[in-house]
Formats: structure tokens, sequence, C-alpha cells
């Protein structure tokens, strides 16, 4: 009899482990359940408040998100920019920025300028304190004071007034993608949206141009710049040198000019500056705008100077060619790219970044390691013995802590840079023969006269250059 109970035991045990797993899940289905519908009631719940908050936020004029405690800055500083109508009585004093859109009539066959008034829709007029704060990032706690830069753009009141404005356009230094963008869109902008009725001068060959005789100045119109953005180069010209204060006032003041807008480099803006001091000084009621020339992006209060994409993408070809140079050339391929950029290495570090063929790549900005753990050479050895060969872009400015700097200049007053180039190729020659081996070390250099003849567009820093002017 003991035989039949010990079955009847196993199969009652069977039935009761089977029921409380079946429970078991049943119950876990169960609040797996629950948990949905509370997480997606929740998230109901919580979007029609957000909606509601936002509601009455956008009623508010109030950003949406969680307000951040103590993450506001303590005190914002504006940097101060020289007004002219802190020391001369505006001429547009009491004139209103319409934004004038010219356009032109049909009179029977004649086509005939219609009185300037005609608005151009131009829907944001920049008041009088409207800045960029230059720190953006912030965090809780972090309340220190900050620095902020004036906003460009159109301001209600004018300064000058349209009817007797004369302008002069000058381009000085080496040459730049979009200089004929500029040119073209100053011109237009002065006579289309602030409808001048006087002259727009451009001073052809740089600064000498303001009194060579071999070199007169040309009138821009719309109509005779209304194509010039399709070539490279620049229209007027441009060289390096030639600044003479006396001979440069004398066109200024015999040609009633108003605004100079002066595009060019380092010593061009040296020139400039000291053209508006000299003004000042004169008490000459004139506005000088610089325009920053350089492909090299190195203007501190700029996010982006016109240029420097088409330079990036132009370093492309010459890196590519470093490629197909250094895998081909046997043995131990090594290529090396020089790329502009004087003492910054932007060009050199969006270009290997947009790349993905660089091994290496020197700026001026980080000091130079040619051997040890860290070193330079080692590591392009270890790439070549892994890849076959190796790609080196190095900014031109590079290498001055190894090299020395330079004392002397060129004739627009910027110190010559070292022959960085050079030096790694002897110096990666040297570094593979102490390893028993050959080195062919090829060199690529991106021609600046390829890239001057890309064009770019250039609205955003002009929107710059007339607000100072």
């Amino acid at each position: 009899m003991a035989k039949p109970d010990a079955q009847s035991a196993a199969t009652t045990f069977a039935v009761a482990a089977t029921a409380a797993a079946a429970t078991y899940f049943l119950t876990k289905r169960h609040f797996e359940n629950m948990m949905v519908t509370t997480r997606s009631e929740a998230y109901k719940r919580d979007r029609a408040e957000s909606e509601i908050v936002k509601a009455e936020r956008k009623a508010a004029k109030l950003p949406t998100g969680v307000k951040l405690e103590n993450a506001s800055p303590i005190d914002v500083y504006l940097w101060d920019l020289e007004q002219l109508g802190k020391y001369f009585k505006p001429e547009g004093d009491g004139i209103q920025n319409k934004m004038f859109a010219l356009t032109r009539e049909e009179d029977g066959d004649v086509k005939t300028d219609k009185e300037p008034g005609h608005h151009a829709n131009y829907n944001k007029l920049i008041g009088k304190n409207e800045c960029i704060v230059a720190n953006i990032r912030r965090k809780p706690g972090d309340n220190e004071a900050v620095r902020a830069y004036v906003r460009a753009g159109p301001r209600a009141q004018l300064h000058f007034n349209p009817k007797t404005v004369n302008a002069a356009i000058v381009t000085c230094g080496g040459l730049c993608p979009g200089l004929n963008n500029v040119i073209r869109e100053i011109t237009r902008t002065l006579y289309f949206m602030y409808g001048i009725q006087g002259k727009v001068f451009g001073i052809v060959g740089g600064y000498k141009g303001f009194y060579d005789p071999k070199t007169p100045p040309i009138v821009l119109t719309p109509e005779n710049v209304e194509n010039i953005h399709h070539e490279g180069g620049t229209i007027l010209g441009s060289s390096r040198g030639g600044f003479d204060m006396e001979k440069i006032l004398d066109f200024i003041k015999s040609n009633n000019i108003r605004q100079l807008y002066v595009i060019g480099g380092d010593g061009t803006h040296r020139g400039a500056f000291k053209i508006h001091e000299t003004c000042m000084e004169k008490g000459l009621h004139i506005a000088v705008a610089g325009i920053p020339k350089t492909i090299d992006n190195d203007v501190d209060y700029l996010d982006r100077s016109f240029g420097f994409i088409t330079s990036v993408e132009a370093a492309q070809t010459a890196i590519r060619a470093a490629k197909v140079e250094a895998s081909c050339n046997l043995p131990n391929g090594v290529g090396i790219v020089k790329l502009m950029g004087r003492s910054s290495g932007f060009i050199a570090a969006h270009a290997t970044l947009g790349s993905g063929d660089v091994d290496l790549c020197l700026v001026p900005e980080v000091p130079i390691i040619l051997e040890g753990p860290n070193g330079c050479l080692p590591h392009l050895w270890r790439r070549v013995k892994k890849n076959g060969y190796a790609v080196v872009v190095v900014a031109e400015g590079a290498g001055e802590e190894l090299l020395g700097e330079s004392t002397e200049t060129d004739a627009s007053g910027n110190k010559k840079l070292p022959q960085i180039g050079e030096f790694m190729k002897g110096a990666i020659n040297e570094y593979f023969k102490k390893q028993g081996e050959e080195a062919t070390v090829k060199q690529v250099h991106l021609l600046f006269s390829f890239i001057a003849v890309k064009k770019i567009s250039c609205l955003l820093t002009l929107s710059v250059a007339f607000r100072c002017a």
C-alpha cells in the first residue's frame, strides 16, 4: 500500500507546482500589464500638462523647458565699438532705415529708376544693445560674468544720409575665394537696399590704387558688378604694400568719401586702423569698415571667415594626391601636404578630419614632438610598417618651436614662416635611416592660386561690415 501513496503524493506535488508556476507567470504578466498601463497614463498626463505649460509660456513669451536655478550670469559685458555718432552729428539723424528695394519701370520705351521708398520687406532691424553672448555653455552654480558682442545687422536709424554718400572699396594682400562676391554685394546693397545717390569707387591694385595714375579707380554700379561673382580673384586687382597715408587721405577728401570698405588680412587691417585713427585725429567724418579676408579662419570674433570652407574643400585634392604618391612610391612611401593657415591650424585640422586618409597632422597650436613614446617619427614608422605608406598634413606655421621665429616680414608686414615641409621631409628620411631602412618622401603643395579661383557666398561677413559702416 505504500507504493500507491507515494505515486499519489508525487502527482499532488506536480499539480501544486504547476499551479504555482502558472500563478507566478500570470501574476507577473498582470503586474507587467499594470506597469505598462501606469507608464502610458503617466506619459499621457505629462504630455497634457506639458502642452498646458507650453501654451502658458508662449502666452508669456517665455521659452519652453525646465528653468535652471543659479545658472544665469551675474553680469553681461558688451564689447564696445567706437560709434561715429559719439563724435560727429549724424548726417542721417531722424532718417528711418527703410531698406529700400529699387526697381525699374518702363515709361513708354524708356526704363527709368523709381524713387527710393519701396520697402524690401526686411523683417528684422537690430536694437541698440542686442548682442551675442560669447560663452553659451552654462551649468548650475555657474554665474560668473560673461562677455557679449554687438549683433550685426541694419539699425532703425541711419547715421549717413544716403543722398550724399560716396563709398570706396579696396582689396589688398593675397587672393581669396569670394572677393568678387564681397565687392558685388557691397555695391548692390548700397544702391538697392540703402538707395545711395552718390558713387561707389573701386580702388584698383590695393592701397597704391588710391594715388597711382597707372591704376585709376573705377566707378562700380549694379550693372558692371552683376556677373563678377562667377569669376575668380578680384576685379579690382590686389597688391601688398603701397600704403601712403597722406595720399590716401587726399583721395578720400577730394572725392568726399563717407564709407571706406577695406578687404584684406592682417597687414591690410593694420592699415585700415591707421586710416581710421588719422581720420578721427583730423576730424574727418568717415566710417572705415574692415572685412576680414582670410582663408585661415583665424579671426577671434567671427564664426567663420569667407574662403575657409572652399580652402578646406580644395585641400582634399592635395591630400588625395599625396596618398597616391605615398602608396605608389616604394619603399616606405610618405606623402607630405603643406597647407595654408599661417599661425593657425584650422585648414589643416578640418581638411584632415574631412579626408580620413591622413596619418599625422601638425598645427601651430600644438608643439611638435619628434621622438620618444609620443613622437611623430615613431608614429609614422608604425603607420608605414602597418599600411605600407603614410600621409602627413602640416600647417605652414607649424614648427616654430623647433625652427625658430623669423624676423623677416613681407610687404604687408607679416612675418615669414619656417619651412616646415622641408624640415619634416629631412627628419623622416633621417629617422628611417636610423632604423636601417629607406623612406621615399614626396611633398605636395596646395597652390594658393588654385584656391583663389574658386567662389563662395559671403553675405554673413558682409552683415558685420554694413553694421560697422
